[in-house]
């Protein structure tokens, strides 16, 4: 032990030697530790762009004639494509293809969810889009338009990479 304290104090001048009296280790450094050294030493900052973030898409209302999304009346079927909203050309559930879907596997970044409203009631799908959906990635989430509607606004407060393909429900049926 005392033979590597002597060391320790004989070579310490020229390489900056650290060593501990209870160890055997000495730690060499070249050069002595300095702010630009250590990642604690730099100091950062932050920029904040926009103090308040947007809410996103909310579709605020629907009726038997449309919907209000962001205090925009849209009459009729449609595709909700933060930010986009499109008019969708279905007439029922049963109008629901791969190709009246086609538009949701064009997006770009893609979407994680779509959620479908039907109308008054939860109806079934085809198999062949469901498996095209499932093939591209993407999850579904078929409803009925009023709980639809809920589920994309519940997944547009989250940030979340959705899109909503809604029909209308009839007259009467709330």
């Amino acid at each position: 032990m005392a033979a590597v304290r002597h060391l320790c104090q004989r070579t310490a001048i020229r390489l900056r030697l650290t060593c501990s009296p209870q160890s055997r280790v000495c730690v060499v450094r070249g050069h002595r530790l300095g702010p630009f050294d250590d990642e604690q030493y730099r100091k950062t900052s932050v920029s904040i762009m926009q103090k308040e973030a947007s809410a996103g898409t909310v579709i605020y209302s629907y009726s038997p004639r449309g919907f209000n999304i962001n205090g925009n009346t849209v009459f009729g079927p449609c595709a909700v494509l933060p930010p986009a909203i499109l008019q969708w050309n279905v007439g029922s559930h049963s109008d629901i293809s791969v190709e009246s879907l086609s538009l949701f596997y064009l997006l770009e970044p893609q979407i994680e969810v779509l959620v479908l409203g039907t109308g008054a009631r939860t109806e079934r799908l085809h198999a062949e889009v469901l498996e095209e959906l499932k093939k591209r990635g993407i999850a579904v989430e078929v409803q009925d338009t009023p709980n639809a509607c809920a589920t994309f606004n519940f997944l547009s407060s989250e940030k979340r990479l959705a899109a909503a393909a809604l029909i209308p429900p009839p007259a009467g049926s709330r």
